[in-house]
């Protein structure tokens, strides 16, 4: 299959995808290796194709994933009190898409997290560990934005009622 091809494939699948897509599981498919998938992608984005990298793999605005209310809350912390931040969220029935901070440089900086349950939270602090990276709230004295999805109301209120009582709300 010619690189052509293979890209548009790569298009129709993530389209169609009800959940993301690693690099892994594309170049398995079309039988080469991860790089070329990844060289693929960045040619799909800067054709002007929107595709989103997650911890999790590829996902496409407007696919075939469920669609559910989402909103935005303010927290402060340092990076001792992470896992307890996004655990209260997941156990509460929400999903941690996204952690914006405003850079002075660069203006908004957003990392996409699609963390939806406690193993989605230990598998994003190993990362965090192993990759020796830096957390983006460093950068802001630990002020950042989530964006939160939840399929009830009631399951919002009740992470935003459990974050305020465990002082992670910026107020």
């Amino acid at each position: 299959m010619d690189s052509n091809k293979r890209r548009e494939n790569i298009i129709k699948i993530l389209r169609s995808a009800a959940a993301p897509v690693s690099a892994g599981k594309l170049a398995a498919q079309f039988d080469v290796s991860r790089q070329i998938i990844v060289g693929d992608i960045a040619l799909i984005r800067a054709s002007g194709i929107d595709i989103n990298a997650t911890p999790k793999g590829y996902v496409m605005p407007g696919s075939a994933l469920p669609a559910k209310k989402q909103s935005r809350i303010v927290c402060i912390h340092d990076n001792s009190r992470t896992e307890d931040e996004l655990n209260i969220i997941v156990d509460n029935g929400c999903r941690i898409l996204d952690v914006i901070v405003e850079h002075p440089i660069y203006g908004q900086l957003t990392g996409i997290l699609d963390i939806g349950s406690r193993y989605d939270v230990q598998n994003f602090l190993r990362l965090s560990r192993e990759s020796e990276a830096h957390s983006l709230n460093e950068l802001t004295d630990g002020i950042h934005i989530h964006t939160i999805e939840y399929t009830d109301d009631e399951a919002f209120e009740r992470t935003v009622k459990e974050l305020d009582a465990a002082g992670f709300l910026y107020k």
